[in-house]
Parts: C-alpha cells; sequence; structure tokens
C-alpha cells in the first residue's frame, strides 16, 4: 500500500513551506492541515471575579505558548505592571524563548526545565519559597499542580483559555490513509466529532508523545507511527520511515 494522504490534526502553521512539505516532493503525498482543537480566552473580567492578584505572586509557571499568550493578554487586559523581579518558570527551552514576543529576557529571572516532567518538577523543588501563578486551560495535565499540592507550595492555578473540540463535519466524507495526533485532546475531539470512529486495517495512525499513545489505546486505536523515537526524533521522520517501508510491500 501507498500512503497518499495525511491529515495533520493542527491548523496550518501559516508559513509557505512547511516541514511536510518534504513528503509531498519526495513522494507526491498529499498532506492537510485541520484543527481539531481551539482555544477560547477568559476574559479578564471574570478572572477579576475570582479575586485574580497577579501581583500577589513572586513567580509564573509556563507550560505552553497558549499559557504565555493569554498570562499576557490578561496582563494587558487588568493594565498590571509586570515587576522586573518576576520569576518565569518554564517546562522547555521552546516555551522559554517563546517570551521574548512580550518581554526581553534579559530584564528578567528565567527558569527552564530539561523538556521531562521530572526535571521541571526538580526546578520547581529547589524554589519552593516562591508564590506562584500557574496559568492553564480548562484541560490540563495534573503532574504539576499535584506536585505543588504535594510539595506544600504555594501557587494559584489560573484558568485563562479554555480548550474545546473543533467542528469537524466538513471531514466526515474525506478519506486520509495516515491521521496525525499531537495530544489527547485532539483525540477527544475525533470522537466527539465521530463516535462510530473505527480504525481501518489499512488506516494508520501516527501519535506524538506517550500521553497521546496512552489516549489512543485508551481510545481501542493503534498508534501506529508512534514518535519521538530513537530512530525518528520528529514525526516528519516518523512518517517517512512508514511511507517507505509501505512502499517496498
Amino acid at each position: 500500500m501507498s500512503v497518499k494522504t495525511i491529515l495533520i490534526s493542527q491548523p496550518h502553521p501559516g508559513s509557505k513551506k512547511t516541514v511536510y512539505d518534504v513528503l509531498t516532493e519526495k513522494y507526491g503525498v498529499k498532506v492537510d492541515f485541520h484543527q481539531f482543537i481551539e482555544v477560547k480566552p477568559v476574559p479578564a473580567r471574570d478572572l477579576r471575579k475570582q479575586k485574580l492578584r497577579i501581583l500577589d505572586h513572586n513567580a509564573v509557571i509556563f507550560n505552553s505558548r497558549n499559557a504565555i499568550d493569554h498570562f499576557f493578554r490578561i496582563v494587558e487586559e487588568m493594565k498590571v505592571e509586570i515587576p522586573s523581579t518576576m520569576k518565569y518558570f518554564c517546562t522547555n527551552e521552546g516555551v522559554s524563548l517563546y517570551i521574548q514576543k512580550y518581554t526581553q529576557l534579559r530584564k528578567r529571572k528565567m527558569f527552564t526545565g530539561k523538556g521531562t516532567t521530572a526535571s521541571f518538577l526538580e526546578l520547581l523543588k529547589k524554589h519552593k519559597s516562591l508564590d506562584y501563578l500557574f496559568p492553564c486551560s480548562n484541560i490540563r495535565n495534573e503532574s504539576i499542580p499535584n506536585y505543588l499540592e504535594e510539595m506544600n507550595i504555594n501557587y494559584t492555578e489560573a484558568i485563562m483559555y479554555n480548550t474545546v473540540n473543533s467542528d469537524l463535519s466538513e471531514l466526515a466524507s474525506v478519506y486520509y490513509d495516515i491521521l496525525v495526533f499531537f495530544s489527547p485532546q485532539g483525540i477527544i475531539s475525533l470522537f466527539a466529532n465521530f463516535p462510530e470512529f473505527t480504525q481501518e486495517n489499512d488506516r494508520a495512525i501516527a501519535g506524538w508523545g506517550r500521553t497521546t499513545d496512552q489516549a489512543l489505546t485508551d481510545a481501542g486505536l493503534v498508534n501506529t507511527i508512534p514518535a519521538p523515537t530513537a530512530d525518528h526524533p520528529s514525526m516528519v521522520a516518523a512518517l517517512e520511515a512508514y511511507i517507505k517501508a509501505q512502499l517496498k510491500k
């Protein structure tokens, strides 16, 4: 079986070229993008009603770009002046670098995890005396708040944006050889839109990361193309290896 079509369950990145273009150029595969989940902002007035006081905290935890976007949106809407002493704790380098969109890193105090949950939690443990603000979505990984509770670290969880399922009705009559997922929420959206969805024998599913892999298993699906792995550190590499293997059959 040759792979002809791939659906990426994320919005198109917007640039003319994407990392997936290599699959089209080398193998003639059609790659489509469709947003499976949407992010809806929580208005600042709702957070005021919850008596959120940003300046009661001297550190902020960021675990995603969305969290950064909505934190600074709320700061602007509330007309809060963030002091230069505020500390930022980011789960990985990619998240920390994204803050440059809003503020100069040299003027702030930045602490960055090494990309694993364990390394980030260890980082928080070294700074137990701080009062943390954790901007997040209504759907989030519980490892960080659970750890803060366990270590008796002061923190406030602030839901600044909601993650909701996208309308996927336009995909009802479209078939793709490979579906690519990057989060459990994408899989939830799939079944919210298509409760009777089944994985046919000739359809492959690619899942990024352990939580997505577990979500696929829980949904009764098979992660045909797991990533990242030692041999395939990126999703593009994993997809290309699968396409090559199919061409040999």
